[in-house]
């Protein structure tokens, strides 16, 4: 397994150094999704892939030991989940021989039984507003630390996402930040084709959010989103980060059909050779 960061995000370090050891977890973690695709029930192989460097370095901040909470609201891309919880020493045993298993808390969506989840996902939208109460809670109690949801962009045709996004702003949860794994794709194609959203930055800018867009697969770039001191901010930021569904699999790269995926062992070999 890759070693742990010594420096928690927010305290200098050699920005280079922490980029690289992030993306080195992600090359580990997208091996360890494919895994999990090749069990006996398989998995949301796209979404998995496509969010692993934002889980990886939301992860990466909240090591700082600050409060920090990170929520996965697409909960059914779990086995990304646990395999960036895994590469990031959260989890003390691998879950990809696990995954899926009966009696084992790897499943199909991510519940508490799980080292590093604080609440049940699955159904889409709700881990918005969890990620947004953790936050209103640190800000109500005077303590610091973000409360980061990380939605899909299929995900927000779900209005309680909205909903919360106007809470955030009119509480002024400037330690609230949503990120949007932006993969353009859904469970039945491509959101363009079934629900687009023209202007998505400008959508949040109206709802009262800062907003920034961020290639989703820059560990450097969204290490600096994420180590921003927001302790004083007055308005939650929303982060677009545009990524490739099925990202590091040249086989299913930006295919809608790489939703949920079922492969053999051999086949899952030829696939983690292939990850870069």
């Amino acid at each position: 397994m890759t070693a742990v960061l010594d420096t928690p995000a927010g305290i200098p370090a050699d920005a280079g150094t922490v980029a690289s050891v992030l993306a080195e977890r992600a090359l580990q973690a997208r091996r360890l999704v494919v895994d999990m695709a090749a069990s006996e029930r398989g998995c949301h192989l796209g979404g998995s892939l496509s969010v692993l460097d934002i889980l990886i370095a939301a992860l990466h901040r909240a090591s700082a030991g600050d409060g920090t909470e990170v929520v996965l609201s697409k909960g059914h891309a779990a086995a990304g989940l646990y395999a960036a919880l895994y590469v990031s020493g959260r989890l003390p045993e691998n879950p990809a021989p696990l995954y899926g298993r009966a009696g084992q808390p790897y499943t199909g969506h991510p519940g508490p039984k799980v080292p590093g989840v604080l609440f049940p996902t699955g159904s889409l939208g709700h881990g918005v507003p969890y990620a947004a109460g953790w936050a209103l809670a640190r800000r109500i109690g005077g303590r610091g630390g973000l409360g980061i949801a990380v939605a899909g962009d299929g995900e927000l045709q779900e209005g309680l996402v909205w909903e919360t996004c106007q809470v955030a702003a009119a509480r002024e949860l400037g330690n609230f930040v949503l990120v949007v794994d932006r993969n353009g794709g859904q469970n039945d194609g491509f959101v363009a084709d079934i629900s687009p959203l023209p202007d998505l930055p400008g959508r949040f800018a109206a709802f009262g959010f800062e907003v920034a867009e961020v290639d989703g697969h820059d560990p450097a770039a969204l290490s600096d989103l994420f180590a921003a001191d927001r302790s004083a901010a007055r308005r939650p930021l929303a982060v677009v980060a545009h990524t490739v569904k099925g990202k590091g699999v040249p086989a299913v790269e930006g295919r809608a059909n790489s939703h949920y995926v079922t492969i053999d062992a051999t086949r899952a070999a030829k696939w983690k050779r292939a990850i870069r």
